[in-house]
């Protein structure tokens, strides 16, 4: 089996990290804890950091797309998605296929995507695109074939590791700290 990657950001990472203009993110165990909860009714609800948000929302301010493509059917996900503004495909068996639609409406190649993920569905389309990236607590199949695996854990804030790394090696984290709006 191949070791684990470190968290490290390495030149690899970095070059691949400035060409990223979309960024795809698995649902439950990235952008949650991958904990699933149900009422009494059978009615499912996620708990989403706030910080991946809030990172989501800079990513877009500075021209970056996000999108949250999810296997399960989830409301929860959706209304989540609609929150910050951001395109969600819910649902979505083939998740790889999906990036690739994006990738042809967006004019952009798949060297240009980064998308995280955490199990064994996110894998092909990790391995397919520029940066494929897991968090801290993803499967360890997964996390040993990303290119890099965050610090933080799925729905702990890792969403928002990446998105900070794409801010900073892209050059915009000097302005955000600066208090500057594009």
């Amino acid at each position: 089996m191949p070791s684990l990657p470190s968290t490290e950001i390495t030149d690899d990472i970095r070059q691949r990290a400035s060409r990223i203009r979309l960024v795809c993110f698995d649902v439950d165990g990235t952008l949650t804890d991958g904990r699933l909860h149900y009422d009494s009714e059978g009615r499912e609800s996620k708990d989403f950091h706030v910080l991946d948000g809030q990172g989501m929302v800079l990513l877009r301010r500075f021209g970056i797309a996000v999108a949250f493509i999810t296997a399960r059917n989830s409301p929860s996900a959706a209304h989540r998605a609609a929150d910050l503004g951001v395109q969600a495909f819910i649902g979505a068996k083939d998740k790889l296929a999906r990036v690739r639609l994006l990738c042809g409406e967006q004019g952009i190649g798949l060297e240009e995507v980064a998308f995280m993920g955490d199990d064994l569905p996110d894998l092909e389309a990790m391995l397919a695109v520029g940066l494929g990236v897991a968090p801290a607590n993803a499967h360890h199949w997964i996390a040993a074939r990303a290119r890099w695996v965050t610090g933080a854990k799925g729905g702990k804030g890792a969403a928002r590791e990446l998105c900070d790394l794409l801010l900073d090696v892209q050059g915009h984290s000097e302005a955000l700290l600066a208090g500057a709006t594009p």
